[in-house]
């Protein structure tokens, strides 16, 4: 039966049985006799109601490993490396039934790279409501734990949203943006909920998915892409292999980051440190593109590469990389539109 139809029974059913005890003897047994089949054919549909609310279960929360494959191609640019990385590590999570841990992810790059739009695709690609989902937690270091002087409150509060929302559905996912800004020490207090256990005083962390941005490490993103480019090699020929280790020392001893000296890192909780690519001219046209596909405007190439030229690039000489990526495309797009 369709959500639709359901809803009507539903709302009929309500209705008659409110008005039952008003009406005539005669009217009132046809009402009753009206409500009862109602309550028979709505006894077949128990799940009914949560269709109109979400809820932690597979109406609402549903892999679709499709949707996800598709996003990564049309809306993703530039980012092989992250793209290969995220399709088979949520895939092989969501594919796991039996996982006792948490799938954790570390996304790194310059402003603009893609990190946000990222995660959006993830929860969009299992959650019927995407980030707008109530399963969907999404923390900011400046604007959720903005003073230095009450991290221990924050400890206290962050385990306890995290051990609460899990409770509520274990199918839950935390982001946390601006790990760069965040204070030392603090997210290792969530230490236990990412680590190997089947549960933690009755709590199961093993079907949720933590993910943390970062601009940290960006530069020897950049530096390893220029290397590449000066050697006269394609950026598609770099592999996670060539950044890897060196992305994941460079924010482990990052003093002023969130994962400094952090037991994630020390104790391979992180399961992937994705590194994302500064993004070239051609990439921002496609960033362009994309955004007029997504306003229902006909694409414009011309007015793509107005957008892409107004960017500011870097390094200096070369100017190869835009300094932003494409995180001011949508209002440079309204001026040229």
């Amino acid at each position: 039966m369709q959500p639709r139809k359901q809803h009507v029974l539903l709302l009929w059913l309500l209705f008659y049985s409110s008005m039952a005890e008003a009406l005539e003897p005669i009217s009132t047994t046809i009402a009753v006799g009206m409500a009862a089949a109602l309550t028979g054919i709505l006894a077949r549909y128990q799940n009914i109601f949560y269709y109109f609310h979400e809820c932690c279960r597979p109406e609402w929360i549903s892999f679709n490993i499709t949707r996800l494959q598709t996003d990564l191609d049309n809306k993703m640019f530039g980012q092989h490396i992250a793209s290969s990385i995220i399709f088979k590590a949520v895939n092989g999570f969501m594919s796991n039934t039996n996982s006792n841990k948490p799938l954790v992810l570390s996304l790194h790059g310059w402003t603009g790279t893609g990190k946000n739009v990222m995660s959006r695709l993830i929860a969009e690609s299992i959650y019927t409501n995407g980030m707008k989902s109530r399963f969907v937690h999404l923390f900011t270091a400046t604007l959720h734990f903005p003073h230095r002087h009450m991290i221990d409150t924050y400890k206290s509060q962050l385990q306890q949203w995290v051990r609460g929302n899990v409770t509520n559905c274990e199918l839950s996912m935390f982001i946390f943006d601006e790990m760069d800004k965040m204070h030392p020490g603090l997210i290792d207090s969530i230490k236990p909920y990412l680590d190997y256990h089947d549960n933690l005083d009755g709590v199961s962390y093993g079907k949720s998915i933590f993910i943390f941005l970062s601009n940290a490490g960006g530069d020897i993103i950049t530096n390893t892409a220029l290397e590449f480019r000066k050697a006269g090699k394609y950026r598609e020929e770099i592999t996670l292999k060539d950044l890897e280790e060196t992305l994941s020392l460079s924010v482990f001893n990052n003093q002023n980051g969130g994962f400094f000296h952090t037991g994630l890192i020390d104790k391979n909780l992180v399961d992937f440190f994705v590194p994302f690519l500064p993004l070239e001219y051609e990439h921002v046209v496609q960033c362009a593109m994309a955004e007029m596909r997504a306003r229902n405007l006909e694409p414009n190439h011309d007015v793509a590469n107005m957008v892409a030229r107004d960017m500011v690039y870097s390094p200096k000489p070369e100017k190869l990389f835009s300094s932003t990526g494409c995180k001011t495309v949508q209002h440079k797009l309204n001026f040229y539109r």
